[in-house]
């Protein structure tokens, strides 16, 4: 039985709709040779597609680490190259590979509070610090659902080190980049489920937007071009070491540019 017009409408509609979701932007350079290169070295193209989401995620979460980049809009290929981020960085690049095999996604755009920054910057530059920090997750389109993987920010490594650190604390933990009720056990593995560490911070919700560049054309985070500047040339750095610090009893180490 053929379909009838309103309903070929319709599916016509959900098609572009979906594709949308899957478009390449500046931020979301998945035809660059690097990206394109990984992809095929991983063998995620031939691979369903709830597995595509699964090995994608977890290489995004463990191997690009978590850390400070000179900004959030940055593109997907810088990241990879750098090989770290922190929220926002590493949905871009989680997104760009996503979409690079087909998988269709959306960013999700909030701000956190500073507190959980606290221990990875410290002193006189967290005081300084902006109160609300842009924030963002992916959204991934799978099975008529959409599942949100804000999971991916710490890497395991990392966040085993930050547990072992604070071995006494079993239930709400904020800091070091993390704020989670289930310090002991967060949900940061995928199996077709929403992922979470930094949720809790949460005070502002701006809504979904297409792409990253779409939310970045709305909303940057807002400072001043000195602290800018402090932040992009010496902050970010010891945010950094003090991640490296954590992360050191594993043998991980970050790359700095």
């Amino acid at each position: 039985m053929k379909p009838n017009r309103g309903t070929l409408l319709y599916l016509i509609k959900q098609h572009k709709k979906m594709n949308k979701f899957l478009e390449a932007t500046k931020l979301l350079d998945y035809q660059h040779p690097s990206l394109q290169n990984l992809i095929q070295e991983k063998g995620w193209t031939q691979l369903v597609d709830s597995e595509k989401v699964r090995q994608i995620y977890n290489f995004v979460r463990d191997e690009i680490l978590f850390g400070y980049n000179m900004a959030d809009d940055i593109p997907a290929s810088q990241i990879l190259k750098e090989g770290y981020g922190q929220c926002n960085t590493k949905s871009t690049l989680l997104m760009a590979l996503l979409r690079a095999v087909r998988i269709p996604c959306r960013i999700h755009g909030f701000t956190i509070n500073k507190q959980l920054q606290k221990g990875a910057v410290t002193g006189i530059w967290y005081r300084l610090s902006p109160s609300n920090i842009l924030h963002s997750w992916v959204e991934v389109g799978l099975g008529g659902a959409w599942y949100f993987l804000e999971g991916v920010i710490l890497d395991k490594p990392y966040l085993s080190a930050l547990q072992r650190k604070f071995s006494h604390c079993k239930t709400t933990f904020c800091g070091y980049g993390a704020y989670t009720e289930n310090f002991a056990n967060p949900v940061i593995d995928w199996n077709s489920n929403h992922t979470f560490i930094q949720d809790k911070g949460i005070n502002q919700d701006f809504g979904v937007f297409d792409s990253p560049d779409a939310f970045y054309a709305h909303h940057q985070q807002r400072m001043g071009f000195l602290k800018r500047w402090i932040f992009r040339n010496y902050v970010r750095h010891l945010m950094n070491r003090n991640v490296r610090e954590i992360r050191n009893g594993y043998g991980q180490k970050l790359k700095e540019t």
